[in-house]
């Protein structure tokens, strides 16, 4: 893959600013783009903007193809005649500076399916047409995903196992008949996925008008309660009952002492080869119509998964087991061409993991975080970056760069102001420095960071299931002369 030397922002669009409680698609995306553009970056990572469940992580979602209804603006649903101005008069008094998942759903919930309802039942023979070509682009996952997001309603919000043994095994006696029954619901989900991906292409649009790539995210999962497990359970190794064998994570790692127990099922990747790879073809396919680049998370699964029991309560007695990532890949690129993709290849690396990388040309990641251990040296270091990887200060799963020094061991600390030539009032921007003078092809850091804020702007604690990904910023953060200090940096660097 032949990127260009380049740098920016790593910021979930939850994070944006609004009135509405969350960040949204919408002029507070715009307004970043623009931030972007004064300081001369290029790169807006995100990660995956699918619709969440249970804690609100965007790793764990319903379906890996459909977007998240919540970042929907619904300022410009009142500009196309969808919602009135006075729907929006009874807005709650939302913080600035973290998202209330509760409060948001209940006050835009209810707006959103009054909008989508609209849109679904236009008499306007162009929304009709705009309705029918996204659903025949989309195919391959909208109606289930639109079935599975009724029936969940119906069945008052609960998992999809939960639901008759009929409809939990996709009958088609039972499909025919839920698709009567929420025939209205199924055509308002399929509005607003079309709502959610007009507002994504606008914003998209926008950054690459503004000469920003978006870096789009696909975790190697998927949720158990989602839309892509109930329609494809040949896929995993579910048992007779549907219930997963053995459930994703990770051994024990500098995240976590006992390992992360994510819980998500494992392929089964003998009945992927048989079927040609044709649902990971989709959806790569589907991640690079919304992204310039895309990071897949977790790519040492695509070798061999950490896999554990689904009975036991921790990820520290699980086994690897093998995977197809290079027939998985070389079936990919052969179908969609060259992959312009990042491989996270972080936690347990083994020769067979970087040899997979580097057949594909994918560059990996590095993390300045990881660098600072003065008890040896690593791969870490600046010094040590191949050109054909990606630098990050940290991660959405690290603390911020402040936070990190700020509970560093004492000798990791000076260790950090040497390699860096720093003192504790400028770590944070030595770490941006250093990265972008790196020679890693892309040089990304969080928006907390360029912000030189503190672990209470953390987006999330990995191992812990409250408290995530609520952080948000605030626009006067965003000031002229922040910009033109990372636009010196950038300059400097040739990036």
């Amino acid at each position: 893959m032949n990127l260009e030397r380049s740098a920016g922002i790593l910021l979930h669009p939850t994070s944006l600013p609004g009135d509405h409680g969350i960040g949204t698609l919408g002029t507070a995306g715009r307004g970043f783009v623009d931030f972007l553009a004064a300081s001369g970056q290029k790169l807006w990572q995100m990660c995956p903007l699918g619709p969440t469940g249970y804690g609100n992580s965007p790793y764990q979602c319903f379906s890996a193809f459909a977007g998240n209804p919540l970042l929907i603006d619904l300022d410009d649903l009142v500009e196309r005649g969808l919602l009135t101005a006075g729907d929006l008069t009874d807005s709650p008094e939302f913080s600035d500076s973290r998202v209330d998942y509760p409060s948001v759903i209940a006050f835009k919930a209810p707006l959103l399916k009054k909008a989508a309802d609209a849109l679904a039942v236009s008499d306007d023979a162009l929304d009709r047409l705009r309705l029918q070509l996204f659903a025949e682009m989309n195919v391959a996952w909208i109606k289930d995903y639109a079935r599975f997001s009724a029936l969940k309603t119906h069945f008052g919000g609960g998992s999809w196992t939960e639901w008759p043994e009929d409809i939990r095994r996709r009958t088609p006696e039972a499909l025919d008949h839920y698709d009567e029954l929420l025939a209205a619901e199924i055509r308002s989900q399929l509005a607003l996925q079309y709502l959610f991906f007009t507002q994504w292409r606008s914003l998209k649009s926008y950054a690459n008008g503004n000469d920003v790539q978006i870096i789009g995210d696909i975790p190697i999962f998927v949720a158990y309660d989602s839309a892509d497990a109930w329609a494809n359970p040949e896929l995993f190794l579910f048992d007779e009952d549907l219930k997963p064998t053995h459930v994703a994570g990770v051994p024990p790692d500098y995240f976590c002492a006992t390992g992360q127990l994510w819980g998500n099922p494992l392929y089964d990747w003998e009945r992927a080869r048989e079927t040609g790879f044709a649902w990971w073809i989709e959806r790569v396919h589907a991640c690079l119509a919304m992204s310039d680049v895309v990071r897949i998370d977790h790519f040492r699964g695509f070798v061999g998964c950490w896999a554990v029991p689904a009975d036991h309560p921790t990820a520290e007695h699980g086994t690897w087991e093998p995977a197809l990532g290079k027939e998985l890949f070389e079936t990919v690129a052969r179908e969609l061409g060259p992959l312009p993709i990042i491989a996270e290849d972080l936690g347990v690396i083994t020769e067979d993991v970087e040899a997979l990388r580097d057949s594909n040309g994918f560059p990996g990641m590095k993390i300045l975080q990881f660098a600072f251990d003065s008890a040896e040296d690593n791969d870490f270091l600046p010094h040590n970056y191949p050109a054909n990887s990606v630098v990050y200060t940290g991660t959405h799963d690290n603390d911020t760069s402040h936070g990190w020094y700020s509970q560093a061991k004492r000798a990791d600390k000076q260790f950090a102001k040497d390699y860096l030539d720093a003192t504790a009032r400028t770590i944070v921007w030595k770490f941006i420095r250093a990265a972008w003078a790196s020679t890693s092809v892309m040089a990304i850091a969080p928006l907390q960071d360029v912000l030189g804020l503190g672990n209470e702007a953390r987006t999330n604690l990995p191992g812990t299931d409250s408290g995530n990904w609520e952080w948000r910023y605030s626009a006067d953060m965003l000031t002229d002369e922040l910009a033109e200090k990372l636009r010196h940096l950038t300059v400097v660097y040739r990036r």
